[in-house]
């Protein structure tokens, strides 16, 4: 499983299942992204709200692995909504990280955490963001460019606008909260979906449906969780600081049925995400 891509639109290979890195505090996370590229692990996910850049750059010096193997996503802070101040925390990333470029870069989210999905969509500050990262990436300083928590309106506008279209959108997107529409409109337009909270931040893991399944497949919930993303074609980015929780998640290599996926597919949303639901996202959803 790890050693297998998807392709993205720019004929960029993509690993098809990645490491997540949200939450892990700054002096903690170079031992999580070792103990994830020991792991097997190459794709990092990180951001400039996760606080955590510099440890994950950390890491990277530490690391015998050859940086060609290695595929670096970072995700532009969601409050930049202008063209300098987006050159700038571009640069400001590669210098935390101690890269000459990484492999994917991403606006966090359409509207500033504080305003997230409060009716303002932000268009001309999200394409004047989308320009410093387009230039970026024609100047060889990412390798892919994305977005993030992206409706279909906020997608159509750079689609239309911008000069280069997005390879990725990384949505929320689990078990029992699976944005279908939204998936399909990526698709269509080529534009590869990843799932972050896979496991619904560990709410999902207690669902009894989700454990026959996983009791059926002989797999760890978590591991159906994420086979079901998976199949789907959606990328998740599992975390954990837990080693033997970081090995387990990349075996993967069963097959849910057609008629259990749908089953799956069919959950009943999750409404209440405990502890979470002070972040945006899960107040909010997709």
């Amino acid at each position: 499983m790890l050693e297998s891509t998807y392709q993205l639109n720019n004929s960029v290979q993509i690993p098809r299942l990645g490491f997540g890195t949200w939450l892990v505090d700054n002096q903690n996370v170079a031992d999580a992204v070792q103990s994830a590229m020991e792991a097997g692990y190459r794709l990092i996910d990180t951001a400039q709200a996760y606080g955590n850049e510099a440890g994950i750059g950390q890491a990277l010096k530490q690391t015998q692995l050859n940086r060609s193997e290695l595929f670096i996503a970072t995700k532009l802070a969601a409050e930049i909504k202008s063209y300098d101040q987006a050159q700038t925390a571009i640069d400001k990333s590669l210098t935390r990280l101690g890269l000459d470029y990484v492999d994917l870069m991403i606006i966090h989210s359409p509207q500033p955490w504080a305003d997230f999905r409060n009716g303002e969509h932000y268009f001309e500050g999200n394409l004047e963001a989308w320009r410093a990262l387009e230039n970026a990436y024609q100047a060889g300083k990412i390798k892919a460019i994305g977005v993030s928590n992206f409706e279909r309106v906020d997608l159509q506008n750079i689609l239309d606008n911008g000069h280069v279209k997005p390879a990725v959108n990384q949505v929320l997107a689990h078990v029992s909260n699976t944005p279908f529409e939204l998936i399909d409109f990526c698709q269509q337009n080529d534009i590869l979906v990843e799932a972050y909270s896979p496991i619904a931040h560990g709410v999902v893991l207690a669902n009894p449906t989700v454990q026959a399944l996983a009791h059926k497949y002989q797999v760890e919930p978590a591991q159906l969780c994420l086979r079901y993303c998976l199949q789907l074609g959606l990328l998740p980015l599992p975390k954990s600081e837990n080693p033997q929780h970081i090995q387990a998640n990349t075996q993967l290599d069963f097959v849910i049925n057609d008629s259990d996926l749908e089953q799956l597919k069919q959950m009943a949303p999750i409404k209440d995400y405990g502890a979470a639901n002070q972040f945006p996202v899960y107040d909010k959803g997709i």
